[in-house]
């Protein structure tokens, strides 16, 4: 029988009787903190960090495997809203269109929600394109391939190399669909309603071409043509994102998903951010890259660089993802945005962070003048509430002097 562990983002640690192979796996595969207790032979401590979700670890010689889910300390509606936020700012998918706050666990929620966006993108049908095709034939259709032709048959005229584009479902975006079903289909933990509907939607997906594992995904772009499908390909490429971390070195395999919170809040800081900052004149840049010395040897990368009309910065921001300490933030962070501010010639930075005691707090570095910015986002609160918030954090960037 397959054992489950269960914990808590960022929780104190847990104590489980676990295989020394199954404990040394989950110690190597940067899933969860996990050390052997000295003083119990047989037991580790587990202690989740930022990753969320479920994934089932199984090692050589430790017999079953073990299960290990992470609930995220936010609920999974809020989850669910900073996500669907991150992929489409303009009113796109959010948790509460699928009902995702009836499911307390992620992975269960994520099925759900992937079943439902297919569903609702394939509901008038699978969208068909022109997909280039190269073939033999005895007729012409398209345009002959001359160089394969003469390579191929010495001059004979017939049978015909040739190159055209098809009229077809076979398509990057449907390709991209089927490949997240397949992939949630995979995963232990997907409740048997929630299957039976990702297996329905992989049977209308069965003429598509599936994916190579462990190949890219085929390329696509938003159009207007495409437009019913942007929020199911969205969601379907945050569910094949992680698709690669199934097997680990010394024949160890991963079976699950994950979500990095580390990650899910600064795409959603830096995405809201800018979205907010339309209108005021200024850009934004997101993993701008910069240098901190003069010979270009130190390279930094700020989460988020708003620059005037004239391309000249105008402000920084760095979204921190961690748990605050008794006397405050950590002071690494301090520093770090001191240096932004000052290889960038600002006059003030900001870091923002997901919870703290104070909504706001302000910092002047002695003999230089910078001021550095606290913000403290609370994301157990309403998306209206938290938007609200996003914005004063905006008014107190459009508003940074300028040197």
């Amino acid at each position: 029988m397959t054992q489950v562990v269960e914990l808590v983002e960022h929780a104190p640690a847990v104590g489980v009787a676990l295989p020394d192979a199954l404990g040394r796996a989950l110690a190597a595969g940067d899933i969860v903190e996990a050390a052997p207790d000295p003083y119990a032979p047989g037991r580790w401590s587990l202690r989740a960090g930022s990753k969320v979700g479920a994934v089932a670890v199984t090692a050589p010689g430790a017999g079953e495997p073990v299960t290990v889910r992470v609930a995220p300390k936010v609920p999974i509606a809020r989850l669910f809203f900073l996500l669907g936020y991150s992929l489409d700012p303009k009113g796109g998918w959010r948790g509460g269109d699928v009902q995702v706050a009836g499911h307390r666990d992620l992975l269960p929620a994520l099925a759900h929600a992937m079943e439902r966006q297919v569903d609702r993108a394939l509901r008038q049908g699978l969208l068909q394109g022109y997909h280039p095709t190269e073939d033999t034939s005895l007729v012409v259709r398209g345009r002959i391939r001359e160089t394969d032709q003469i390579r191929r048959w010495f001059g004979a005229t017939l049978p015909l190399e040739v190159a055209y584009d098809e009229f077809t479902t076979d398509i990057a975006e449907n390709r991209i669909l089927r490949a997240a079903v397949e992939r949630l289909l995979r995963l232990p933990g997907v409740p048997r309603e929630v299957r039976s509907g990702l297996l329905h939607q992989r049977a209308r997906l069965a003429e598509v071409t599936p994916v190579v594992r462990g190949r890219p995904l085929p390329a696509w772009r938003p159009t207007r043509l495409n437009s019913r499908y942007h929020h199911a390909l969205h969601l379907a490429e945050t569910v094949l994102e992680d698709a690669s971390v199934e097997h680990l070195p010394g024949g160890l395999r991963v079976d699950g998903f994950l979500f990095d919170m580390n990650k899910l809040f600064e795409d959603f800081v830096t995405v809201a951010l800018k979205e907010t900052c339309r209108g005021s004149g200024l850009s934004a840049r997101l993993q701008d890259p910069h240098h901190l010395d003069e010979a270009a040897a130190i390279r930094m990368k700020p989460d988020l660089v708003l620059y005037g009309p004239d391309g000249v910065p105008c402000a920084v921001v760095d979204a921190k993802y961690k748990a605050q300490k008794r006397g405050g933030f950590p002071d690494a962070d301090l520093y770090q945005m001191l240096a932004y501010c000052t290889a960038l010639g600002l006059p003030e930075g900001h870091l923002v962070y997901a919870k703290g005691n104070a909504s706001h707090a302000a910092h002047t570095v002695r003999h230089a003048g910078i001021v550095i910015h606290q913000h403290a986002l609370d994301l157990d609160q309403e998306p209206a509430s938290l938007l609200t918030d996003i914005e004063e954090v905006t008014q107190r960037l459009v508003n940074t002097p300028r040197v």
